[in-house]
């Protein structure tokens, strides 16, 4: 009994040096004793401080040239001019043959292209379809998400169908404000509660218990705006999805990266304090230099005088022309410029060379770390490709894969969705044949896939891309049609029959001009020639 008791009685120490306990987590180090941040949820994390994320990132976009830089090169280079519809129909599972579903793609995609190719399919009427994922991908960049609402309007003489898209961006999906609405639930206003079901309202985006989103709140004008005028903003409550057909009625363009994230971050969030910093230092840096580029001039004398007019006398013994009167405002400073100064008047001058050394390695430092944090090489982010070719070509593949992702998430939120509402309708409307498309999900999926490509990537070296994108097709990785609509953005079919004119054209006229194969085994030879040298 007597050494039970010792046992319990003995105190209980804690783990010595487990785990990170004197690494990463340790709270007795000095480096680390006051680093206690904390990871909440991404209702705290995020939008507790989305508001000022987006109003940062937003200045920092079009204010400063890299902020810029970062939004324009993931646009031009994730969507550019519009991803292009390439329909990709499971015909097998369709019952078609090859040659059928050849022909109901090419059609399908002409009869997208009356409908996508015009300002019709705006609600607005001022950008066609491509123009739209333009605006949607740079504002989805800008403000960590956008939207885009389906509208209806009648047909027009231009256009048989009544589908309108509206793009809206992230700032007018809110919490609705007003005396139906219940007190809000979060100091930071971030959550609020639905009246009328109980559902939670989380920065505009309706869930139901499960987290299931189930509407989204769009106010009629952005909350605060100082030049809108009128009443105060009014809120429409969208439901997510038609109760009847199941299919969208909002689209949110966003990229998730967390569990249980309702809204999205912007894409500079990251790199913000960088920013700054780099436009504050520019800013002083350049006004540094501009007030260094100033000769100050300081006229010195021994009489105690305080003003140029007291230290210069007013008259001289000059010519006997000269009146022999001094004009202290003959005095100046120029080129070749030659003043004759009195006796005991002296001239100092301020040095004005620079001696910032350091200012080229700090600014290169920074900007690293920016483009690190957009996840786009530094040589690509601000066009600089003064490494070696290896190093060039290795940046221009690595933007490529961050470009391609991009591209794959947003033809998901955006570009898909909205072929799928397009093709529902041109479906019911008769003008594309498609048995069984609102019978059995499986066969609409099947109707549906599709392919989206845009803007071909920066080739370095177009003569070892051509031949890898060759050697992918002989050995069956991958077809012609991929390789000419991402290599290109061009229409495989559409070559050959152009190819094929073109073909005619010179037998025509009996002109012998340069074989493709030939040339192309010429630059090889020519280029592996060089590179040896």
């Amino acid at each position: 009994m007597r050494r039970k008791r010792r046992i319990r009685n003995k105190r209980i120490r804690s783990p010595a040096n487990s785990g990170y306990s004197e690494g990463g987590a340790s709270l007795q180090k000095d480096s680390l004793r006051t680093w206690q941040p904390k990871r909440l949820s991404s209702k705290s994390d995020i939008d507790a401080n989305l508001v000022t994320l987006r109003n940062r990132a937003a200045d920092q976009s079009i204010n400063t040239p890299i902020g810029s830089a970062a939004i324009v090169t993931s646009v031009m280079q994730s969507v550019g001019a519009g991803l292009k519809l390439f329909p990709r129909i499971s015909y097998k599972r369709l019952g078609l043959t090859a040659e059928e579903a050849r022909e109901w793609c090419r059609n399908t995609a002409a009869e997208f292209d009356i409908w996508a190719g015009t300002a019709e399919c705006d609600l607005h009427r001022r950008n066609n379809f491509y123009d739209l994922q333009n605006i949607a991908y740079a504002t989805y960049l800008t403000d960590g998400d956008s939207f885009a609402l389906f509208r209806r309007k009648k047909a027009t003489p231009l256009s048989p169908y009544s589908l309108r898209i509206q793009l809206i961006e992230g700032n007018r999906v809110s919490n609705p404000i007003g005396a139906s609405m219940a007190e809000t639930i979060s100091n930071y206003g971030v959550e609020t509660i639905n009246p009328d079901n109980g559902n939670h309202i989380i920065s505009g985006v309706e869930v139901d218990r499960d987290g299931a989103m189930t509407a989204f709140w769009v106010s009629n004008k952005v909350p605060g705006d100082l030049v809108n005028v009128g009443d105060y903003p009014v809120w429409q409550r969208v439901e997510a999805f038609g109760k009847l057909t199941g299919m969208p009625n909002i689209l949110q363009i966003c990229h998730d990266t967390r569990a249980e994230q309702y809204r999205g971050v912007p894409y500079l969030a990251p790199v913000l304090e960088n920013l700054k910093e780099i436009s504050r230092y520019c800013s002083a840096e350049l006004t540094s230099a501009i007030i260094r580029s100033f000769l100050s001039v300081f006229f010195i004398n021994t009489t105690g005088s305080s003003s140029l007019s007291d230290m210069l006398p007013s008259t001289y013994e000059g010519d006997e022309d000269d009146d022999g009167t001094i004009d202290t405002k003959t005095y100046k400073l120029g080129p070749g410029t030659l003043n004759s100064l009195p006796k005991g008047v002296d001239v100092k001058t301020v040095d004005s060379a620079n001696a910032q050394s350091t200012y080229d390695s700090y600014m290169t430092h920074l900007e690293k770390g920016i483009a690190a944090g957009v996840n786009i090489p530094y040589e690509v982010l601000f066009k600089n490709f003064n490494s070696s070719y290896a190093a060039s070509r290795a940046a221009l593949l690595q933007a490529r894969d961050e470009f391609k992702t991009r591209r794959q998430w947003f033809a998901n939120d955006f570009c898909q969705p909205i072929y799928e509402n397009w093709l529902a309708e041109a479906i019911a409307l008769g003008r594309i044949q498609a048995p069984g498309f609102f019978e059995d999900p499986k066969i609409r999926r099947a109707w549906s896939k599709a392919e989206w490509f845009g803007p071909s990537m920066s080739i370095l070296d177009p003569v070892k891309d051509v031949n890898g994108s060759a050697l992918r097709v002989t050995y069956g990785l991958s077809t012609r049609e991929r390789e000419a609509a991402e290599m290109t953005s061009s229409d495989f079919e559409e070559n050959l029959e152009q190819l094929a004119y073109e073909q005619s054209q010179i037998d025509k006229y009996n002109l012998r001009l340069g074989n493709p194969e030939v040339l192309a085994g010429k630059i090889e030879e020519e280029g592996s020639d060089t590179n040896g040298k």
